[in-house]
Parts: C-alpha cells; structure tokens; sequence
C-alpha cells in the first residue's frame, strides 16, 4: 500500500509561481512511476505532468509545457510539481498519483494508476 501526500497548493495570481509536493510512504519509492492530474469544477480529471521511475522520462500537457516541471527525489521518496507563469484556467484540485512499473516509462491514462493523493487546491486569480 502506497500513501500519497501532496502539499503547496493555495492562491497565487496570474503569473506567479506554486510549488508542489507529493510525500510516498511507501517503503520502497522504486520502482513507482509517478504524475500529476488535475481537476477543475465540471470537467473530467486530466493529465498535467508525468515521470518514470528513474526520472529519465517526463511528459507534459500541451497546456503547461514550458511553464511547468516535474522532478522526484528517490531517497526522498517525493515528487515535486513547479508551476510557473500560472494562468486562470489552471484552477482546480491537483492529484499526485502513483503505479509500480520497473520499465522506466511515464503514464498518463488515470486509470492505469493505483494509488492516489488526496489532492490539493490551486487557485490563480487574474
């Protein structure tokens, strides 16, 4: 059993910076591919940022890339979300998930996740 954590959410304005965490419990954080989903009110739950195991492979939303970053710590057992140059529409409760996986790859479909944070709120206000 994995337990997540995230922290850093909160309120910044258009054009600032958040940075947030997610804390495994699990005793061994390798090998856990790990990602970042976010939901906002009325709209399906998707994908924002991804990371394999080793953190040799990422993915980004079209929607962020360039704005954000995804990195993880191994010994930390944490993953780190950067938000950079925020903007309106990305307002929602953000997930930091997990999935074993010794293959080194990212995964974006939510289902395939096993195990979920219990999400943080971010709000950028214009």
């Amino acid at each position: 059993q994995v337990q997540l954590v995230e922290s850093g959410g909160g309120v910044v304005q258009a054009g600032g910076s958040l940075r947030l965490s997610c804390a495994a419990s699990e005793r061994s954080f390798t090998p856990l591919a790990m990602a970042w989903f976010r939901q906002a009110p009325g709209k399906e739950i998707e994908s924002v940022a991804a990371i394999s195991w080793m953190g040799s492979n990422t993915y980004f939303a079209d929607s962020v890339k360039g704005r954000f970053t995804i990195s993880r710590d191994n010994d930390k057992k944490m993953v780190v979300l950067q938000m950079n140059s925020a903007k309106p529409e990305d307002t929602a409760v953000y997930y930091c998930a997990a999935k074993f996986s010794a293959d080194n790859y990212y995964y974006t479909n939510p289902r395939e996740y096993d195990y979920w944070g219990q999400g943080t709120q971010v709000t950028v206000s214009s």
